[in-house]
């Protein structure tokens, strides 16, 4: 039997009543929600983008000065100079302790750039709690796996399902799920249909209501369940 979670109009008795909550009556657009969800399908690369970004485009503009160089734009026989001015050479000579202390500082801080960044990449991604009331003297907080095991719970006993996993990603102010669901290798297409329409309609509005957030971002990764037969395909 599945569950209706429209809300129904009128205070009568036995019909359901409209939450006190003005955000679920508000819920997102869609094409919002959408993005955050697929946002929300793989750990976040953002930093490691950016940083690769700006080390491509420094090795960019280094070839294209020493293609520069080459043609000649810089004069015909800067090819053939040293690299550095016989000015900054001479500097360096006389300056050597403090070219040397430079040069010693700059390694060090790239080393400690390049461990930092290797740190983010390799540290666990974050589970943040999903807050309610963040008043000035109360906090009132869904713990990760609580709310990660609603969604997984809800899933795992649609028909057709034979194990699902949740988890809560991004950060405590933007929090996501992301899930994945294990359905049966003999399952039909229009059951997978069916299973994805009731996922949505009724696990994840109930979560999301529970949650106070009906604009809350869930990415959910359906698998065929290759317990029995490994190596099986994938639906996508």
């Amino acid at each position: 039997m599945s569950a209706d979670t429209t809300p129904v109009e009128g205070n009568g008795a036995g019909r359901p009543q409209p939450p006190d909550d003005t955000r679920a009556a508000a819920p997102a657009h869609p094409r919002k929600v959408a993005k955050a969800a697929r946002k929300a399908q793989y750990r976040s690369a953002g930093g490691a983008r950016w940083g690769l970004t700006l080390l491509g485009l420094a090795l960019l503009a280094a070839g294209v000065l020493t293609v520069l160089l080459v043609a000649g734009v810089f004069g015909r026989n800067r090819p053939q100079r040293p690299l550095l001015d016989p000015v900054i050479q001479e500097f360096l000579v006389a300056q050597a302790t403090v070219a040397r202390i430079v040069a010693i500082v700059a390694g060090l801080l790239l080393l400690v750039l390049g461990l930092l960044w290797a740190a983010r990449s390799l540290r666990p991604e974050p589970r943040p709690d999903v807050v309610l009331d963040d008043g000035a003297g109360t906090a009132i907080r869904i713990h990760s796996a609580a709310a990660a095991d609603a969604v997984a719970d809800g899933a795992a006993g649609l028909p057709g399902v034979t194990r699902a996993r949740a988890r809560m990603v991004g950060s405590t102010h933007s929090p996501a799920v992301r899930a994945t669901v294990w359905i049966d290798e003999d399952i039909a297409d229009d059951e997978v249909a069916e299973l994805c329409r009731r996922l949505d309609a009724e696990v994840l509005a109930q979560v999301r209501d529970a949650l106070g957030r009906p604009d809350l971002p869930v990415a959910v990764r359906l698998e065929l369940d290759s317990g029995r037969h490994a190596g099986g395909p994938r639906v996508t």
